[in-house]
């Protein structure tokens, strides 16, 4: 297995635990009053689990797991897979960080960094495909995969 895809197997597990830890906090609330910080923190638990865990999983195991590029670059380029990984996490701690903070205490700086966090979620997606995209190939190499 390569190590970038160990990187982001594991990382997607600590983020899916985060977001069970946080899904139950969401209900918790329901029962008893908790700070208004934690209600603040619905959409963080969803990102935590669709970027932070489904996402990286599936960058992960596609990086791992697709056809090659070629002999001398199997998996396409790994400096980009890497980049893919600190903007996908960078971006997903900055939400972590600010969406609860905006909710509560709107300010200049908390909408800020959630622009750049969405930025670069989203430029790690596209760098993702763009780096995965040649590796889908028709089956046999035949053109129009018949």
């Amino acid at each position: 297995m390569p190590t970038f895809t160990r990187w982001c197997i594991k990382t997607a597990f600590v983020y899916f635990a985060v977001a069970v830890v946080v899904f139950a906090a969401l209900l918790w609330s329901q029962v008893m009053t908790l700070p208004p910080v934690v209600a603040a923190l619905r959409p963080v638990a969803y990102h935590l689990l669709m970027v932070g865990w489904a996402s990286q999983l599936i960058f992960g195991v596609v990086f791992w797991m697709f056809p090659r590029f070629s002999k001398q670059s199997p998996r396409g380029n790994e400096r980009l897979a890497w980049y893919v990984y600190a903007a996908l996490n960078l971006g997903l701690v900055l939400r972590v960080l600010a969406e609860p903070l905006q909710t509560i205490n709107p300010a200049p700086l908390w909408g800020w960094l959630l622009v750049a966090s969405g930025l670069l979620q989203v430029s790690a997606g596209w760098v993702f495909v763009w780096n995965s995209w040649a590796r889908v190939k028709p089956l046999g190499g035949a053109a129009g995969g018949k």
